[in-house]
């Protein structure tokens, strides 16, 4: 039986999960105070002499390629297996994955790993499909529609859950599909606040049966956040702390109530 985004907030509340996070130097702060301002408790371990066992302790473990170098890589590697090994979910985001022979080549690798949920913009999921995106470093300068049919590709290859997150979000596990709307032209005028919903992916993931159905709710979180933090707002600057503040006080009702979710009724809806 799925769960509503209602239902996992309430769930994520009543038990803040640990959520492992991975990420780049930019994201590492904005993705900490997401997360506690939705309800969980991030922990910024990377380093490889520790981020396995971490990840066997953690709710959940995120994957951020944003600032790549061979410890990062070390970690990520450590991690994911301890995570696995724990049976713990683990989301992929795949930063610029488009921009370098090494960004390919690690994202690729990650990917075979089988990510529980992969996060990315429409760039990157065309890329991670093989095919040719308009992406400029970690700009997705294509259009969550473009991107959809890759996701669905990508998500039966690797057996997880895709999400494409840009104007509108679509998600997809291959079979099921679903839109979101909401959130604010300010949000991609704030740096890493996609990889602070690849952070959220993860916490709605430790709580969730279904990995589809924690992906919907911690994207509708971030849309319903986001629209009420861009009621006067001036401008991208006065929207962030906005937007903390709106994170943090949107209820499991209001959740309920102002999620824009379209389910698809087929994979070529």
């Amino acid at each position: 039986m799925s769960q509503s985004p209602q239902e996992l907030l309430t769930a994520l509340r009543a038990a803040p999960p640990l959520v492992q996070c991975i990420t780049n130097y930019v994201a590492m702060n904005i993705a900490a105070n997401v997360l506690l301002a939705a309800g969980a408790s991030p922990a910024m371990v990377s380093d490889a002499e520790e981020a396995g066992e971490f990840a066997r302790i953690a709710g959940a473990l995120t994957v951020n390629i944003g600032t790549l170098s061979s410890p990062f890589l070390s970690g990520m590697r450590a991690a994911i297996e301890g995570a696995q090994a724990a049976g713990k979910p683990w989301v992929l985001d795949p930063v610029a994955c488009q921009a370098t022979a090494l960004r390919r080549r690690t994202a690729a690798d990650l990917v075979a790993l089988k990510p529980t949920i992969i996060r990315g913009n429409a760039s990157e999921i065309l890329s991670l499909a093989g095919e040719a995106s308009q992406g400029q470093g970690v700009d997705g300068r294509d259009s969550v529609s473009l991107a959809e049919d890759a996701a669905r590709w990508l998500a039966v290859q690797t057996g997880g859950v895709v999400a494409v997150t840009g104007e509108s979000d679509f998600v997809t596990d291959g079979t099921r599909a679903a839109r979101i709307a909401g959130g604010s032209p300010f949000m991609p005028m704030n740096t890493a606040l996609g990889c602070s919903l690849t952070g959220l992916c993860g916490a709605y993931a430790a709580v969730a049966d279904d990995p589809f159905d924690a992906t919907l709710a911690a994207l509708a979180h971030f849309a319903v956040a986001g629209r009420r933090a861009h009621e006067g707002a001036q401008g991208p600057g006065s929207f962030a702390p906005r937007f903390l503040d709106a994170l943090h006080a949107v209820t499991p009702e209001a959740l309920g109530a102002e999620a824009e979710i379209r389910a698809l009724e087929s994979v070529g809806a």
